[in-house]
């Protein structure tokens, strides 16, 4: 029996996840389905399923989907090459890139306009390394650990710099770093670092609470890199720790000990991390704040066009309508969780 459960805060969905989520909702609105989305929108076995049952059709390549089709990109980001194929394929295409998975895009395109030569610090094969290596392939390296460094020769070793996955561990970014700055010294970094702020935030609060509880229980999926990140970190700090991806999978675990706490990856549905607190029941039940977070990213620029274009003209063609409008516009987006938006479909 478990006497105390900590809930951790921030949990669960970041501002780039909302966005994705929700602009993949507003297409199933406006368009007729199949949709075609190159990549899972978010890396959330839940949330691809319920896009799913919905009429979205996920694909991994441009190939995959018909001529004239509506398309969308996931969060993750798209290589300049891919993303022209897709333009070049569909009627309608929006790019749900997280803009700060587009930051590193941007630095990696300046960055080799220079020649300088770029270590990206990511996981190989992994939707958001793939789409950034693809910005600049000829002037970026993959390093996943300090000892890839070893084999990584720049024709000019004062034109390095580091840019980095953004759902990486701390630790996983801290190592290489300080590896790259003793054999570049004048290594380029960003003025702000590549990391999610969402990922970082997490790591944070976990690093707080572990030394105060048996268990950490990390709500997520094995796709997700900033969960395995997430769960990467707790693993460093000697704390037992359980990635569950639902609340069945809560049964395989023995012992939780008497003190466990609960978070969650920045793409994990909070229902899943209430069905396990009600699967433990508690004694008592605390809340553990680290932070509060309060990024909020607009839904891609292609699709609030459409949406724009589309109420200019139903009022033209019905000038004197009384329809109510809904509440649910991209006015009042903020007020409109991805939560909301999956609770919709």
């Amino acid at each position: 029996m478990v006497d105390n459960l900590i809930v951790i805060n921030p949990r669960g969905f970041c501002a780039g996840v909302e966005m994705a989520i929700k602009a993949l909702s507003w297409m199933l609105k406006i368009f007729p389905t199949p949709i075609y989305c190159y990549h899972e929108i978010v890396h959330n076995d839940w949330i691809v399923e319920v896009f799913k049952k919905n009429g979205v059709i996920f694909v991994e390549s441009p190939q995959e989907i018909p001529t004239d089709s509506v398309a969308m990109l996931s969060a993750h980001g798209t290589s300049p090459e891919i993303k022209e194929k897709f333009l070049k394929k569909s009627s309608i295409m929006i790019d749900s890139v997280c803009p700060l998975v587009t930051k590193v895009h941007h630095e990696a395109k300046t960055l080799s306009e220079k020649g300088t030569h770029i270590i990206y610090v990511g996981h190989n094969g992994h939707d958001e390394a793939v789409g950034a290596m693809g910005v600049a392939p000829k002037s970026m390296t993959l390093i996943e650990s300090p000892d890839d460094l070893n084999n990584f020769i720049p024709e000019n070793p004062d034109k390095v710099a580091l840019l980095a996955q953004t759902t990486l561990a701390i630790s996983e970014w801290d190592n290489i770093l300080e590896t790259s700055k003793d054999l570049y010294p004048n290594l380029i970094v960003p003025r702000k670092s590549d990391l999610c702020y969402a990922t970082t935030n997490r790591q944070e609060a976990a690093k707080e609470i572990a030394p105060e509880v048996d268990t950490i229980l990390v709500v997520g999926s094995s796709t997700s890199s900033n969960t395995k990140a997430l769960v990467k970190t707790i693993n460093n700090l000697d704390t037992e720790v359980y990635m569950l991806n639902n609340v069945d999978e809560i049964n395989k675990i023995k012992d939780l000990g008497k003190r466990v706490a609960i978070t969650a990856g920045a793409s994990a549905p909070d229902h899943i991390v209430q069905e396990i607190i009600n699967k433990i029941d508690p004694k008592k039940i605390e809340y553990f704040i680290n932070t509060e977070e309060e990024e909020y990213f607009p839904l891609p620029i292609e699709l609030r066009k459409i949406y724009k274009n589309t109420e200019v003209l139903l009022h033209q063609i019905f000038p004197k309508s009384k329809i109510n409008k809904s509440k649910r516009t991209f006015a009042n987006d903020r007020e409109w969780t991805a939560t909301d938006a999956l609770v919709a479909l």
